[in-house]
């Protein structure tokens, strides 16, 4: 019997030095580990499932404050204008016809007659823009405006042939654009 023993002890080594081996001593560590666990922790719930989460979702806000999203349901601020100077409109009005009135004049006339109704960053993009690029020639129907802030008011105008998208900005109640886009039609 000691010859059968010692190939029993020898084939038990050599299994547990193999590669198979040690997956079955981690894994039984591991299954030890867990069942361990459970022992502590005590019964649990049968029908929580296999999660610890809570049943309700946890609430960090308010209820009754109201909507803080990006997308708000009020309708945002009226525009601010500081007394004596133009509203958003009457400045997209003259900015838009400062615009469109570039063919026939030199690049300095026209952006002469932007300069006041712009701000310093738009002033400087348009610097070296040639007049005679400008899409459309008449303004077809009244300036539209969306305010966003009460310094912030995108002004729509349709021309004749497509619509012109200027962002104005009264940081300090004096509207002046900021950006201007095309939009063909």
């Amino acid at each position: 019997m000691s010859a059968m023993r010692r190939a029993l002890e020898f084939l038990f080594t050599r299994v547990l030095r193999s590669r198979l081996g040690i997956a079955v001593v981690i894994a039984v560590l591991v299954f030890g580990v867990i069942g361990a666990a459970r022992l502590v922790a005590g019964p649990t719930d049968p029908t929580s499932g296999l999660s610890n989460r809570p049943a309700e979702p946890i609430s960090t806000v308010d209820p009754e404050a109201g909507d803080d999203g990006v997308l708000a349901s009020a309708a945002p601020a009226s525009p601010k204008t500081r007394p004596g100077e133009l509203t958003p409109e009457q400045t997209a009005d003259r900015f838009t016809t400062a615009w469109l009135g570039g063919p026939g004049s030199s690049g300095d006339e026209w952006q002469a007659r932007l300069r006041p109704l712009s701000t310093s960053a738009l002033t400087e993009k348009l610097t070296g823009a040639d007049p005679e690029s400008v899409p459309a020639r008449r303004v077809t129907g009244a300036v539209t405006l969306r305010p966003r802030t009460d310094a912030f008011v995108e002004a729509l105008i349709p021309l004749d042939n497509g619509r012109l998208r200027l962002e104005l900005v009264a940081p300090d109640g004096r509207w002046l654009v900021d950006a201007v886009d095309w939009e063909r039609q």
